[in-house]
């Protein structure tokens, strides 16, 4: 799926009361350039695309965030818009039996909630970009999780650290649950939030100081698509660039918020200390 630039030009030179001329008199190119990019007569080189969005986003316009509000006013009954931040291109329709065995829920299809929330997690990437996704979850059988114990472990489990355990008949029917599905709604963990979650694994700490923990971290809710079914139901809208400049800016946020958790994570170990159980008492 190539970007939607021939828009994307008109939507700037809109907003900011622009020519084609005076746009690529402001971007350093021809005005056949922009010209020809408007009527989709030409593919856009690398460098033009990121001239493009770089200096709309220098410009205080978010030209991505604008097209989530804008899908959102348009979304059908029995509609989701959601986000996927994608290393590089997805290749073809979306397949749920490629992504990792080691991901929060194992294998399947991950989304998120909003543009911003997926393109934080690529910023690192230099070729990442995000899809806007229209999900139809009408027919289909949803797990839902809430930050609880039962998140906790299945989370713990599908990412390697509950092998001591992995036999016992709680975890089982957890595992089971996980999958008896077609797709998944549940609390994102990224990396800092499993290491909490690891902290109750090994003992550390309780189930109650984990749980207050992770709600301090909160990061939104992920959709994991588990059957073929489910992802049959997702439509790929549109695939956005994100500039460097943009990368940057989410990726500043991202750890802005993150020193807030920590903050947040340190005062709900204090005050939940002595409550709860320890993963040896739940699981003996």
């Amino acid at each position: 799926m190539d970007y939607n630039l021939a828009q994307d030009l008109k939507s700037i030179r809109e907003i900011l009361g622009l020519t084609q001329e005076e746009l690529a008199n402001q971007l350093g190119v021809e005005q056949i350039t922009i010209s020809r990019n408007e009527n989709k007569k030409n593919k856009p080189s690398a460098k033009l695309l990121e001239m493009v969005y770089e200096f709309a986003f220098r410009k205080n316009i978010k030209i991505n965030r604008l097209k989530e509000m804008l899908w959102k006013d348009n979304l059908s009954k029995n509609h989701v818009l959601l986000f996927h931040g994608a290393k590089s291109e997805i290749d073809g329709s979306i397949d749920v039996h490629v992504g990792r065995s080691s991901n929060d829920f194992g294998q399947g299809f991950y989304a998120g909630e909003s543009y911003e929330q997926a393109v934080s997690f690529v910023t690192a990437f230099e070729n990442s970009s995000a899809y806007f996704l229209d999900f139809e979850n009408k027919g289909l059988k949803c797990k839902q999780y809430n930050v609880n114990q039962d998140w906790m472990m299945t989370i713990a489990y599908y990412r390697g650290t509950l092998k001591e355990y992995q036999d016992h008949p709680k975890v089982k029917k957890l595992v089971e649950e996980s999958r008896n599905c077609d797709y998944i709604i549940a609390p994102i963990a990224d990396n800092r939030m499993f290491q909490i979650i690891n902290s109750f694994i090994v003992g550390e700490i309780t189930d109650e100081q984990c749980k207050h923990c992770l709600a301090a971290t909160n990061l939104g809710f992920q959709y994991v698509f588990i059957s073929e079914r489910a992802a049959s139901q997702i439509n790929l809208l549109e695939r956005c660039y994100i500039s460097v400049n943009e990368k940057e800016y989410y990726k500043n946020v991202r750890s802005s918020e993150a020193k807030l958790g920590e903050d947040k994570v340190k005062l709900a170990r204090i005050q939940y200390r002595g409550k709860g159980k320890y993963i040896d008492e739940l699981l003996c």
